[in-house]
């Protein structure tokens, strides 16, 4: 047995080989305990406290420090045998390519997780969430550039000429995409002066809509007759936009008109009728009533009144229900509702005498 444990195979006896394989299964042991047992009751206590940094820490052990931890074991239990110049260099870089690449996802999902987390506490803070994709993009971009320069510096390359030439093929790739650029800087613009939000009723010169992504480049809006309408961010912000989603009430204006028939006594009671039905509706507003105008076939009133919610279906019902109402009380007092006519009044002409 003894000869056995003393036998050398690639440098290393068959003892070493032993020892390496019970610190790695040791160390796997000892993480596989801290994830399904540790880490299992700290999870279950995050759930139950009002804040959500605590749910994000443990998700953050669970997806980027456990898998280091595990990699960590491998590495102690190869790093008790002899292993050759080249054997440790390859194990060197290996270690560092994947101790950067989860750091890297550690830092971005903290900084992503920091950001909604911020953006949650604000007015409308989910729609912001919604929004952050751009953003995250660009910040991922930069920690990756900025890891991978890292990573190449602990190589041993110098890190100068690949910052040179980052800076000259940026500028040439600035030339080149300025339009791109632009509308880059106009999902900036979007983001942070918030002219509107995924979900909102935008309009738009002829076209409208509801908000359904915001990007770096393009914004899509799903329009009222079911079709994706995708416009650059240079071109909305440059726009003139009507958002109705912010609208907190709607002035309304409408008119009708009466036959010249009716009595002097009924068109001095239309606007008080009016008024009454107007006002029994919820979330309405009357503001006025007012026999304007002698049209050519009818006697017109302007009504006006609010409707204290932004919803368009809203809208509609209530002046659905006052338009029905209105036909009814006009019905029940004979107030006939004008439309189109002309009458002829034709004048015989007197008789000839006779002779």
């Amino acid at each position: 047995m003894d000869e056995l444990l003393k036998k050398v195979y690639f440098g290393n006896t068959v003892l070493q080989y032993l020892i390496a394989t019970g610190i790695i299964l040791l160390g796997m042991l000892i993480v596989f305990f801290l994830k399904h047992v540790v880490l299992k009751k700290i999870k279950r206590w995050s759930e139950h406290t009002k804040t959500h940094f605590d749910d994000f820490l443990v998700e953050g052990i669970r997806r980027f420090i456990i898998p280091i931890l595990y990699f960590t074991a491998i590495y102690l239990g190869l790093l008790s045998l002899t292993l050759s110049q080249k054997m440790a260099n390859i194990l060197k870089v290996a270690t560092t390519i994947f101790i950067t690449y989860f750091i890297l996802r550690l830092i971005s999902a903290a900084v992503s997780g920091l950001l909604q987390n911020y953006l949650r506490r604000q007015v409308h803070g989910e729609e912001k969430v919604k929004q952050l994709g751009g953003i995250m993009l660009l910040i991922n971009i930069v920690i990756w550039i900025m890891g991978f320069l890292f990573l190449f510096d602990n190589m041993g390359y110098n890190i100068t000429t690949i910052l040179t030439g980052l800076g000259i093929g940026g500028i040439a790739i600035a030339l080149a995409a300025q339009n791109i650029l632009g509308d880059l800087f106009n999902y900036f613009v979007i983001f942070f002066d918030k002219p509107f939000e995924i979900g909102d009723y935008i309009v738009i010169d002829d076209k409208q809509g509801n908000v359904d992504y915001i990007g770096i480049k393009t914004t899509r809006i799903k329009s009222l007759t079911g079709e994706q309408l995708v416009i650059s961010n240079s071109d909305l912000t440059s726009s003139r936009i009507h958002n109705y989603k912010r609208m907190e009430k709607r002035r309304i204006s409408f008119k009708i008109g009466v036959t010249y028939s009716t009595s002097l006594e009924l068109l001095k009671q239309i606007p008080a009728i009016i008024r009454s039905i107007i006002e029994i509706q919820e979330t309405a507003d009357f503001d006025r009533a007012h026999f304007t105008s002698y049209n050519e076939s009818s006697l017109d009133y302007e009504i006006v009144y609010h409707v204290l919610d932004g919803d368009y279906t809203k809208y509609m019902d209530i002046q659905q229900a006052i338009n029905l109402r209105i036909f009814e009380e006009f019905q029940n007092l004979g107030i006939e509702f004008a439309f189109p006519t002309r009458t002829l009044f034709i004048e015989k002409e007197p008789k000839e005498k006779s002779l």
